[in-house]
C-alpha cells in the first residue's frame, strides 16, 4: 500500500527574474517539501529575489512558481496562507509594536478585536510582549527582527518565508529565535529561511539549497556540504564591551584555533563554528560581557560555491 504523496510546499519551473541587464534568479526549477528548508548563499546571490517571487511581490520574467499547489502571482487568496519576514526594515517608526502588528493583521481580513488578540499572542510568542507599547523607533535591531517575526506568524499561516531573520541579533537572541523557528516547524508549519551564514542554517535544519549567482548550485543534506569545508577555518568577529576579558576566556577553548584582539572586539578562527556558537551564549552570560555584534565573513561559504561550480 503506497503512502500519501508528498505535497510540495513550493515548486518552481524555469523561474527567472531579471532587472534590466542584471539577473536576479536564472532558470530555477525545484520542489521544496515540508518542514524547514534553508536557503543559503552569499549576499547578492539571489535569495531575496527568490523569496519575493515566492511571496508574489514581484512577477517572474519567465517561468512559474507555486505555493501549496497554487500560483502565487496575482493570487491574493494564497497570501493568507503565507507569512513573510523581510530582510529590510519597513516601519512607521512612531507606531508602537502592538499597533504595527495589529494594523497588519487587519489586512488579512480580521476585525479589530480579533486583530488585537492575534497581535498580542504573536508578540508574546517572540518575547516582545513587555515592549509592545514602546515605539518601534526605540527598538534595537534584534527587537525589530522579532517584531517582524511577530507580524509574519500573527495570522497563523501554513508557510513561513523568513529572509535573514537572525541578522543583527545578539547570541542570546539568535538562540531564542532558532528555538522558536524549530518549534513552529514542529507544530506543523512549513518554513523556508535564508541566511548567508552556514552555522545558522545548520542549527535549524539539515535540508538546504545553495544559491549562487541566481542559480541553485546544490541541494540536499547540510552535513554533506559541511564535509566540503572542514579544512577551511571559519573567522568570527565578536564586537563587545570588554575584548580583553572575552579573549582571556576564549584562549583555552579547544574549538578556537586562532585569535586576534583589537579595541572593538575579538576575531577568532574555528573549524567547528556550530560548537562555538552553541557555547558562546553561556560564556557571555557567565562573564557578563556585553556582545553588541557578531560578524561571520562569507569567505568560507564562497569557497564552497567555487568548489561546486568547478
Amino acid at each position: 500500500m503506497s503512502g500519501t504523496p508528498r505535497q510540495d510546499v513550493v515548486a518552481a519551473s524555469g523561474l527567472s527574474r531579471w532587472y534590466g541587464q542584471v539577473i536576479g534568479i536564472n532558470d530555477v526549477s525545484l520542489a521544496i517539501g515540508p518542514g524547514i528548508t534553508g536557503l543559503l548563499g552569499p549576499n547578492g546571490a539571489g535569495k531575496s529575489t527568490f523569496m519575493k517571487l515566492m511571496t508574489g511581490q514581484i512577477q517572474p520574467s519567465r517561468g512559474s512558481v507555486t505555493v501549496l499547489g497554487e500560483p502565487v502571482w496575482n493570487n491574493p487568496g494564497i497570501m493568507n496562507r503565507m507569512g513573510f519576514c523581510p530582510e529590510q526594515d519597513a516601519f512607521y517608526w512612531n507606531m508602537t509594536g502592538l499597533a504595527w502588528v495589529e494594523g497588519l493583521v487587519t489586512l488579512n481580513g480580521y476585525g479589530a478585536a480579533e486583530a488585537r488578540t492575534r497581535a498580542l499572542r504573536a508578540l508574546e510568542a517572540v518575547n516582545l510582549i513587555d515592549r509592545k507599547d514602546d515605539k518601534i523607533g526605540s527598538y534595537s535591531k534584534g527587537m525589530r527582527q522579532r517584531v517582524k517575526l511577530a507580524q509574519a506568524i500573527a495570522h497563523d499561516p501554513e508557510v513561513l518565508i523568513l529572509d535573514e531573520p537572525l541578522s543583527g541579533m545578539d547570541p542570546l537572541g539568535r538562540r531564542q529565535s532558532i528555538r522558536m523557528i524549530k518549534d513552529w516547524a514542529a507544530a506543523g508549519r512549513h518554513i523556508i529561511v535564508s541566511s548567508h551564514i552556514l552555522h545558522e542554517i545548520e542549527s535549524m535544519t539539515s535540508t538546504i539549497l545553495l544559491v549562487n549567482h541566481g542559480r541553485i548550485v546544490a541541494e540536499g543534506n547540510v552535513h554533506e556540504i559541511r564535509e566540503l569545508i572542514d579544512d577551511h577555518p571559519h573567522r568570527i568577529f565578536i564586537e563587545c564591551d570588554d575584548p580583553r576579558q572575552l579573549a582571556a576566556r576564549l584562549v583555552g577553548w579547544p574549538v578556537v584555533a586562532g585569535m586576534r584582539l583589537d579595541e572593538e572586539g575579538v576575531e577568532i578562527q574555528t573549524s567547528k563554528p556550530d560548537v562555538f556558537f552553541t557555547e558562546l551564549p553561556d560564556l557571555v552570560l557567565a562573564d557578563r560581557v556585553k556582545v553588541t555584534r557578531l560578524l561571520s565573513p562569507d569567505d568560507n561559504l564562497q569557497a564552497i560555491f567555487d568548489y561546486l561550480v568547478k
